[in-house]
């Protein structure tokens, strides 16, 4: 099933997740749901938060970016990132390494806005699985991103509060925008 997306200015967005006690049908559908929608939404990344939900719990799939290439390792060693996706991250934590490494970003809670963010070039991440199972790897160039962003989401970070500061005033008017649409819509209900 296809979830609404919630926009900037939803406070779901700013709230920090609930860690999953232990990974059920409920779970397992709500992860279905949830890869369901970013596809049809055409991302490569979706948190629990950005569908309403608080909690620690996100997806990933970066097969088909060919502009900005991934890299993983398991156990050390080089591992094909199209064979390990789709990627589901529960309670998952992050370790940075690597030099930190300026891209462009964008979010499926803030449709048409994108700037460029610095973030970790690789990361070690932890993280249980759709069968509650833990595992870990390393990530670098978009998948490394990406994880980072989500995780962000799941401790109610948001992209734009990674801009420096000219950036974000690039993007101003937009947020505000979107940001004064959201609270006209969530006044409605």
């Amino acid at each position: 099933m296809v979830l609404p997306v919630v926009k900037y200015g939803h406070p779901a967005l700013r709230q920090k997740g609930a860690r999953i006690p232990q990974v059920t049908d409920e779970t397992r559908q709500f992860v279905s749901d949830m890869f369901e929608t970013m596809r049809h939404a055409h991302g490569v990344g979706l948190a629990a938060q950005q569908v309403g939900r608080a909690l620690q719990l996100a997806v990933i799939d970066v097969r088909g970016v060919t502009d900005r290439p991934s890299q993983l390792w398991i156990d050390g060693h080089p591992a094909s990132v199209d064979a390990f996706m789709p990627l589901v991250l529960i309670n998952p934590t992050v370790t940075p390494v690597g030099a930190r490494v300026r891209g462009p970003e964008g979010c499926l809670s803030f449709p048409e806005i994108y700037g460029d963010v610095e973030r970790q070039g690789e990361v070690e991440v932890t993280a249980w699985n759709e069968r509650g199972e833990e595992y870990r790897f390393k990530a670098g160039g978009l998948l490394a991103r990406a994880v980072q962003h989500e995780i962000d989401h799941l401790n109610g970070i948001l992209f734009i509060d990674r801009m420096d500061s000219a950036t974000r005033a690039d993007v101003r008017p937009d947020v505000e925008s979107l940001l004064a649409e959201t609270k006209a819509r969530l006044a409605k209900k």
